[in-house]
């Protein structure tokens, strides 16, 4: 099998939608739980909402559901590769890349409602790997079409995150791994925004 390239997107995905992960409190999951999609208030559409097509990584930002009481909830939410692509293309990234000024990338920035971050991917131990997985920050007009245009479905995947976790724990790690969904590595609908998301990469 061929090394993971550093920077990949890996995600579980269709031919319309593409599944991220998102950890909140109970107060705003039961809200978009119960009404499909998210509820401003609880929700903010102010702060920068980041949405992650790894599981793991989620599972490693929020402990498995047990970090605090702001993550305990884990939903998945399908949303349109449209719109999953129209953010990458809008995006830059959170920190200057290799070669990049300070100046150059303020100008990129201020025109940019999306981030992009790239961290190490982790294990079912919450071990970094040696390759990336992309964190996708959106604010203002992203958020906005995010919450209107781009959610199809929100799930509570809560109890198989504590799943994978007890299983984990018990040290039965390749049944914790059969619990995993399937991602793979993402495919571009749009040849233009592929072209243009490639400086995040």
């Amino acid at each position: 099998m061929p090394p993971v390239p550093l920077r990949q997107i890996r995600a579980n995905y269709d031919a319309r939608t593409i599944r991220v992960y998102q950890a909140y409190s109970n107060a705003i999951a039961d809200s978009a739980l119960a009404r499909g999609n998210f509820v401003s208030p609880p929700f903010s559409m102010t702060r920068m909402t980041w949405i992650k097509p790894s599981f793991l990584w989620m599972m490693y930002r929020a402990g498995y559901g047990f970090k605090d009481a702001g993550q305990a909830r884990i939903l998945a939410i399908d949303m349109t590769r449209e719109g999953f692509e129209w953010a990458l293309a809008h995006a830059c990234l959170s920190h200057p890349g290799p070669g990049m000024s300070r100046e150059k990338w303020m100008l990129w920035k201020a025109r940019s409602p999306v981030r992009v971050q790239w961290d190490p991917e982790r294990d079912l131990q919450h071990q970094p790997l040696s390759y990336r997985a992309i964190q996708i920050g959106l604010s203002g007009p992203a958020v906005r079409l995010y919450i209107t245009e781009w959610i199809r479905s929100i799930t509570d995947i809560t109890e198989q995150a504590h799943a994978v976790h007890a299983q984990v724990r018990a040290g039965r790690l390749q049944d914790a791994h059969a619990l995993l969904p399937e991602e793979r590595p993402y495919a571009f609908v749009n040849a233009q925004a592929e072209q243009v998301s490639r400086r995040l990469f």
